[in-house]
Formats: structure tokens, C-alpha cells, sequence
């Protein structure tokens, strides 16, 4: 500590668990200084998952169906997880499975780039599945 006194640095333990503890001289304030940099660092490069949604009704067209896929390919290209929700209208209530078999499809159709989370979920006039990208 008389040592450090005289550099006039600090006297830190790096290793408090070591027998015996580690000790080492340095300015304590340059080294908190430092972590907290390479914490910043680590924050900026972390990538955050958010969740796209994508909507659509049991009797869209084949056209609309493709931009709407393309849509989904360019959310999950990104990282990003996509919500498929099927929305019901009227008598279209009456016949969930052409939702069903809506979203097993673009499932399906979406298998070589992402998984399904969940099976197809109805929840009053809404269906929707979770599609997240694949883990390589």
C-alpha cells in the first residue's frame, strides 16, 4: 500500500478469491473508466429481436399472398421475428380451418428460412402463429 502511496496510484484486488489475493497497483479510476467502455461497447453491439406483423384474411388472393411472403422473408432475413395473423370477417367465422390451412402453408412454404414457435392459435376473430428464424 506504501508502495502505491508513493506512485500515487491505487492498490486493487483483482483476485479476491485466489489464495493468496491479487493484488495489483493501477489508477482505479482509468480502470472503472475502461469497463465501463467495453460495457457500452457490448450494449452497441447487441442485436435486438423485434416482432413484425404480418395480416392478412382467409380468402387473400394469390398475388397479395406472394407480396405478403416476400414481406416475411425480408423480416426474418433481418433477424427479426414475424407474427402471421389471419383476421375473420362475418360468416368467415364459420370456417377456421381456411385460416388453418392458411397458415400452414406459408409455414410450410417459409420451412428453409424459419420455424413455427407455436401451432396456429385462434383467438376470436384472429388466428396467428409465431415464425422466428432458424438457428444455423
Amino acid at each position: 500500500m506504501a508502495k502505491a502511496e508513493d506512485i500515487g496510484l491505487d492498490l486493487v484486488e483483482v483476485a479476491p478469491h485466489a489464495q493468496p489475493p491479487v493484488c495489483r497497483i493501477m489508477d482505479y479510476g482509468k480502470f472503472k473508466y475502461e469497463q465501463s467502455k467495453k460495457a457500452q461497447e457490448a450494449r452497441k453491439r447487441q442485436t435486438i429481436i423485434q416482432v413484425k406483423e404480418i395480416k392478412m384474411r382467409p380468402r387473400t388472393d394469390v398475388h397479395d399472398l406472394d407480396v405478403k411472403k416476400r414481406r416475411i422473408r425480408q423480416f426474418i432475413g433481418e433477424g427479426n421475428k414475424v407474427k402471421v395473423t389471419v383476421r375473420f370477417r362475418g360468416r368467415e367465422n364459420a370456417h377456421p380451418e381456411l385460416g388453418y390451412a392458411l397458415l400452414k402453408r406459408i409455414v410450410e412454404e417459409m420451412s428453409e428460412i424459419a420455424v413455427s414457435e407455436n401451432v396456429p392459435v385462434k383467438q376470436g376473430p384472429l388466428m396467428h402463429t409465431i415464425l422466428a428464424p432458424k438457428k444455423d
